[in-house]
């Protein structure tokens, strides 16, 4: 796909997700581990409007190399966003491909107390498979971190990983290629005890 054409896309992702509320600026959120910021990237936003995620999968799809869209027999990702960008992914992914190929499969990660985790339903389907991993945003890609290794605990392999906003903020490399739909450089986080935000007595941002 052209430059141009991807800046495009990418331009217009940004404006969607301010105007559908999950690219939320200029207010003082509390992350609820123990830090503070302005921006917040609220994922209800996507679950309100069912179709702007099928959107915003499709155009994700427009990004990812032809070689990369044949190669993937699994698409996995987080509950909860992650989990529905990777449902509808998969079923958009073998509209693209040939009535011969073999269809998508589908497998989500859920959340126990010890962390991540996956049912052992799914993590069957995982074993020999080339796996892309899917989520509504990328902050530091520990999460996307915790899901490879229990794919590859499930003798599955990571080929790419996905997401609709990626915050710029990454701390963890996975050694694959990773493509946003969106890129948003977000101002600096706050441990709680030094939020200016809270000094200068700003309420936290309810929604």
């Amino acid at each position: 796909m052209a430059v141009d054409k991807k800046a495009e896309l990418r331009e217009k992702a940004l404006k969607d997700l301010r105007s559908a509320e999950v690219l939320m600026e200029n207010g003082h959120f509390d992350f609820g581990n123990g830090y503070h910021g302005p921006v917040y990237v609220n994922p209800h936003g996507l679950f309100r409007q069912p179709s702007t995620i099928w959107r915003f999968a499709q155009d994700l799809l427009d990004l990812m190399p032809g070689e990369l869209m044949q190669q993937i027999e699994v698409v996995a990702g987080p509950a909860t966003g992650g989990a529905l960008l990777a449902h509808t992914i998969a079923g958009l992914l073998d509209s693209r491909r040939s009535l011969t190929h073999p269809p998508c499969l589908f497998a989500p990660f859920h959340l126990e107390p010890s962390g991540l985790a996956m049912r052992e339903f799914y993590r069957r389907s995982l074993a020999g498979k080339r796996v892309l991993l899917a989520d509504d945003v990328r902050n530091t890609g520990e999460t996307f971190a915790k899901c490879a290794a229990l794919v590859r605990e499930a003798g599955g392999t990571v080929v790419a990983t996905v997401e609709i906003c990626d915050r710029m903020e990454a701390l963890v490399d996975l050694g694959v290629p990773n493509i946003a739909l969106a890129e948003f450089k977000a101002p600096e986080n706050y441990r709680t005890a030094d939020c200016p935000l809270c000094k200068a007595g700003t309420p936290i941002t309810r929604f």
